[in-house]
Formats: structure tokens, C-alpha cells, sequence
């Protein structure tokens, strides 16, 4: 999928909604502990309850590679499912690799050829080499870290440099923007740290952002949208716990659909 084609997507279903598939084997509802493939199972039914509200899934991989071949199985299950069932929508394969050229060539052949993964997120801390692989692939995405939610996030991206005066993400983002534009390249900024995405703005005005941490982490919508927001909609907004996990009795999908409902529903108002 290219950026025009991202971009009516979002116009087309009036969202810019990602659900995270962030599926755990011990949050699940109690009945799908014994189905053959339980992963696949809750995720396919959360699919089915979601699909025209969403425009993405996320897929954070260490839920599936902690359960062995079995959970990678699930994983790739899942993808197959969404590409075809629900043609159309972009799938983002959470698993922030980055090694050396050669082993980032393994990975990316991994992800984009062999699982058909639309997008994959990078950790850009070895430099453009170990990127490089990844920006090889004709309609996939590089989805660089750059300023994220979590508490340690501070204890590099936030640092400064003397030399310019500028924080470690920023000079991620400038750097990184050299390799690929914005049809190749997005960013990961979280939620939390909405107000700092008018700075991030002035040097990536054009690229798409995944925005995680809406819902359970506590991020606004809103304030993502007020400072995030380009011609292009520009956010791919990612919620995962406040949706599938919105409910464990059997009624968990109809529960899932009411909370993505909600924010598609915010979403829209906004792209209008």
C-alpha cells in the first residue's frame, strides 16, 4: 500500500484507527484456552467486529514469539486472514528489529516477503546501514522509533546534545529522514507526548506518525489530532488494550467493536 492509497483509505472509512492485536494468552477469555489455535482464534473474531471501523492492525510479535512455533503460527495466521478477507487494510508487523545489513536483509525478507507484512517497526539505534534493508521493498514501510511513551524513554531520546542543542529523537527524525521520504518512511511518536508533535511537525510535516498509547496508556485523541494532524491526515492512531481487552465474558467482540466504534466515531469528526 502506497501513501495515497493509505490516505483514502482513511477518507474512505472516516478513521485513522489501528487496533493492536496485542494478544496474550493470559487475557484472553477462558474459552479460547482450548481451541486449537487460540491466538488466531480471539484475534479473528476481534477482526470481524472491527475491520470497517479500523484502517490498520498492529501485531506486537512478542505476544506470538512467546509461545513458541505455535504462537508464530497464530501470527502468520492472522496476517493471511486479514490479507484475504479484508483486502486493503494495512498490517503492521510490531517487532522493532535493526541489526547489521546483512541480518536486517534476513528480517525484512522475513516480514515483508515470506508474512506480507504492509509495515514493520525499526529501532534505528545502529544507524542508516541497518535500515537500509528494510527500504529495499516496493510498498512496504519503515516504521522508525522515535519518541516513545514508556518511562526509560528518557534516559536516551531525551537527551541533549551540546553540540546543537538538540535532543537525541529530533536528531533520529533529521537524520533519518535522508534515507527514505515519506512514501517509505513513518515514525513512531507516543501519545503521551502529543504537545511535542508540533515540533516533530516542522522537520517531518509530511510523513505518516503511528501514534501508540491512546486508551489504556492514557494518551488524548484529541491532543494527537490538535498537533499531529496534516493535508494528508498524516496519524496512524493505535489503540490495542482498551479494545480487545474491553471485555472477558463471550460477548468480548461486540464490547471490542463498541470502543473502536467510539474513537472512529471522534476520528471522523475530526477528518471532517
Amino acid at each position: 500500500m502506497n501513501y495515497l492509497e493509505l490516505f483514502e483509505k482513511i477518507k474512505q472509512k472516516g478513521s485513522f484507527l489501528c487496533v493492536g492485536l496485542d494478544s496474550d494468552m493470559c487475557k484472553i477469555p477462558a474459552h479460547f484456552q482450548t481451541a486449537r489455535h487460540p491466538l488466531f482464534s480471539f484475534n479473528k473474531e476481534i477482526i470481524d467486529a472491527t475491520h470497517d471501523l479500523a484502517i490498520a492492525y498492529k501485531l506486537n510479535t512478542a505476544f506470538y514469539e512467546s509461545a513458541g512455533q505455535e504462537g508464530w503460527n497464530n501470527l502468520c495466521m492472522t496476517i493471511h486472514y486479514i490479507k484475504d478477507k479484508y483486502p486493503g487494510i494495512f498490517i503492521i508487523a510490531d517487532a522493532k528489529r535493526g541489526d547489521i545489513g546483512n541480518t536486517s536483509k534476513m528480517y525484512a525478507d522475513a516480514f515483508f516477503s515470506e508474512m506480507d507484512a504492509d509495515a514493520l517497526t525499526i529501532a534505528p539505534y545502529m544507524g542508516e546501514d541497518s535500515v537500509a534493508p528494510f527500504l529495499d521493498y516496493e510498498n512496504k514501510w519503515v516504521v522508525l522509533l522515535a519518541l516513545t511513551s514508556n518511562k526509560g524513554s528518557s534516559d536516551f531520546q531525551m537527551v541533549v546534545n551540546k553540540e546543537n542543542d538538540k535532543p537525541l529523537y529530533q536528531i533520529v527524525i533529521e537524520q533519518s529522514k535522508k534515507w527514505a521520504d515519506h512514501n517509505k518512511m513513518m515514525y513512531v511518536v507516543g501519545a503521551t507526548k502529543a504537545e511535542m508533535l508540533k515540533d516533530i511537525r516542522k522537520i517531518i510535516p509530511e510523513h505518516f506518525l503511528l501514534i501508540p498509547g491512546v486508551g489504556a496508556q492514557g494518551g488524548s485523541l484529541k491532543k494527537v489530532a490538535e498537533y499531529g494532524l496534516n493535508s494528508h491526515c498524516g496519524l496512524i492512531v493505535n489503540s490495542s488494550r482498551g479494545i480487545i481487552y474491553a471485555d472477558s465474558t463471550n460477548k468480548f467482540a461486540d464490547k471490542a467493536r463498541e470502543k473502536a466504534r467510539v474513537l472512529q466515531k471522534e476520528m471522523n469528526i475530526i477528518l471532517h
